[in-house]
């Protein structure tokens, strides 16, 4: 297996080589000297010198791995790899594309709650408003939180498939295998209480059938099997505030998927890159 494992180029090196590159071109070029003055204070200064400048050979794995988990920016290299890490066949990239639509999910919610009001009725108005109202980029905004929710489901899915399937949940990934599974029930909720938000005919009735299966629930819901609450008291209480969906369903579904769920999805999923990182790579052994 040591043979498989190969080093990658310093990410210290690259930068620093990126930056003399661009101070090489700026000075036969006519851009002008203000930037070049820029960059060499840049580089001078006890940020750039404390974070990216090698100051000693790094030729070592264990003085590669000490610059690299002491940086904020760049502990998220791994300091080896295994080559099929290398092959996108192998992995296809779904963790990190599903990083980047929750990334595209957070700006594009941000953007929306500058328009939305998260009352009746004015949550469908605003929805109206958004899609004809908000020029020039409403519609194409709606549409891209939209689809990034829908990929995100679809990915996150595909991710855990290809983790499955390559055995990249055994020893000893199993706790990043169990933050996978509650990643992936968090994604669905955060699908699920979006959903309500629009507080249009689709929302109100796919919320209805949400609302039915908890008052269905055993032990938790009144209609259950081995029911033990009463209607005031059951699951489908609890998520929608009542016993019919409005304003306190609403704003409830607005907090969870707005406040409640990134906070704890954007911890897990940093955790979870930390295990990666922590636990390292499985692979087939053939």
């Amino acid at each position: 297996m040591r043979k498989n494992k190969i080093n990658l180029p310093d990410p210290l090196e690259i930068i620093n080589n990126i930056v003399v590159s661009v101070l090489s071109f700026l000075s036969k070029s006519k851009l002008g000297s203000s930037w070049k003055k820029f960059l060499e204070w840049l580089v001078d200064t006890e940020v750039y010198r404390g974070a990216y400048t090698v100051r000693s050979p790094l030729d070592s794995v264990g003085k590669r791995t000490t610059v690299m988990k002491d940086s904020l920016f760049l502990h998220f290299w791994p300091v080896k790899t295994h080559r099929n890490d290398l092959r996108i066949s192998y992995h296809l990239g779904m963790g990190l594309a599903t990083t980047w639509l929750f990334v595209i999910l957070t700006i594009t919610g941000v953007l929306l709650m500058f328009y939305y009001r998260p009352s009746v009725p004015q949550a469908y108005y605003d929805m109206v408003d958004i899609r004809e109202g908000v020029y020039p980029f409403g519609m194409f905004l709606r549409n891209m939180h939209r689809w990034a929710a829908h990929g995100m489901v679809l990915f996150t899915i595909i991710h855990m498939w290809r983790v499955f399937n390559t055995g990249s949940y055994k020893p000893p990934r199993q706790l990043n295998w169990i933050l996978g599974v509650i990643l992936l029930v968090l994604t669905l909720l955060l699908s699920f209480t979006g959903y309500l938000l629009p507080w249009d005919q689709l929302s109100l009735w796919a919320i209805t059938v949400g609302q039915q299966m908890g008052a269905n629930a055993p032990i938790l819901g009144h209609l259950g099997p081995f029911a033990q609450v009463t209607n005031l008291q059951d699951a489908a209480f609890g998520l929608v505030g009542g016993t019919e969906i409005g304003p306190a369903g609403l704003i409830r579904f607005y907090v969870l998927h707005v406040f409640f769920l990134p906070f704890v999805t954007t911890i897990l999923i940093a955790y979870h890159f930390w295990r990666v990182r922590k636990d390292g790579y499985s692979f087939p052994q053939t």
